[in-house]
């Protein structure tokens, strides 16, 4: 049904651990990893009392659960996974998983993990784990915009050309655990919507953030959204509409890399241009609780655009002075060749 109506599935799946009551806990204990007393035991290092560690190091796990991953795409035809604590297990692992896979059919593959090696032969795309604590710290008062130059500074030159980074302002771990969005963000939660979707990384949108949820989930019980139209939906809506006609704005190697836009407030103000020879888009982003009264240099932003906010046509030149509210972003979209 879903690929009926153009959708595509991925499973989570938990590669390094099992429950204490899994069954081949019995009927295969040797798949375990054990302590120096040869107890079973949890990820060391975690709190995760309630799971106990698999053993990468035993041809017969690596083969049972790469199997049990094969039968998920060859007779259900998921369209890939996202791997749980994903650096936790050895990146051979992978490698070899993603070949056996891939000979079926293409699959996507998503990392619970912030790491380069992994999009090597592995993974299509990583959690942007330091993306969402670097907005976050900015919107707590503890960073200023430079956070945002730094993570995007090094994402552009330390990881591979296409590799694709998720941005997300919530998640499972970050609403059941840290607060919801509204907690997390506070007045900054509009503008890190926005960035999380015009800039460079393959938005997230998790469960209930579009009603507007307003309540940490519980981790391991039901716990049912109230579903409701909500302004957060009608966001995302409007944005994620925007990247898909823009194709600036694509995914990875396919939208257009983020060029900054220097202005007089850096350490208030991020400004970028995303542009390829079809589309433009020239985005702001006050990350203060002031207005700023912005100016910017050079003529990368030059040209005619309409604002993505009120639909308008504007010239921008030299002479462009941007008058922008608290915690406010504007985007200008350009359509050239349209």
């Amino acid at each position: 049904m879903a690929h009926e109506i153009g959708l595509y599935v991925i499973l989570d799946w938990v590669v390094n651990h099992t429950a204490w009551d899994n069954p081949l806990t019995e009927e295969h204990p040797e798949w375990y990893s054990r302590n120096w007393k040869g107890e079973f035991h949890p990820t060391p290092g975690t709190d995760w009392s309630d799971i106990v560690e698999l053993d990468y190091s035993q041809p017969g796990l690596r083969r049972y659960m790469t199997d049990a991953m094969k039968w998920w795409v060859t007779e259900t035809g998921v369209d890939g996974f996202r791997c749980d604590v994903a650096g936790y297990v050895p990146l051979d692992f992978w490698n070899n998983l993603r070949a056996e896979l891939g000979a079926i059919k293409p699959v996507f593959m998503l990392a619970e993990w912030e790491s380069r090696d992994l999009h090597a032969r592995a993974f299509d795309m990583t959690y942007a784990w330091s993306w969402h604590n670097a907005v976050h710290d900015i919107a707590m008062g503890k960073a200023d915009v430079g956070a945002l130059v730094r993570y995007y500074s090094k994402s552009q030159k330390t990881w591979p050309d296409g590799g694709l980074r998720m941005t997300f302002v919530s998640n499972h771990d970050k609403n059941s655990w840290e607060g919801t969005q509204f907690e997390l963000f506070g007045d900054a939660l509009e503008n890190a919507i926005a960035l999380s979707v015009i800039g460079e990384g393959m938005p997230l949108v998790y469960n209930g953030q579009e009603a507007g949820n307003g309540k940490r989930l519980e981790f391991f019980e039901k716990d049912s959204i109230k579903w409701r139209s909500h302004q957060i939906g009608e966001l995302y809506r409007r944005l994620l509409a925007l990247k898909k006609s823009n194709t600036a704005l694509w995914n990875g190697g396919w939208g257009a890399t983020m060029v900054q836009v220097p202005n007089n407030v850096p350490g208030s103000v991020f400004s970028f241009v995303r542009a390829n020879e079809k589309d433009k888009v020239f985005a702001v982003f006050n990350f203060s609780g002031k207005p700023q009264s912005v100016s910017f240099s050079d003529t990368l932003y030059h040209g005619p655009y309409r604002d993505f906010s009120n639909r308008e046509l504007v010239m921008l030149s030299e002479d462009f002075i941007l008058e922008i509210g608290p915690w406010a972003y504007r985007v200008f979209v350009t359509e050239t060749n349209k």
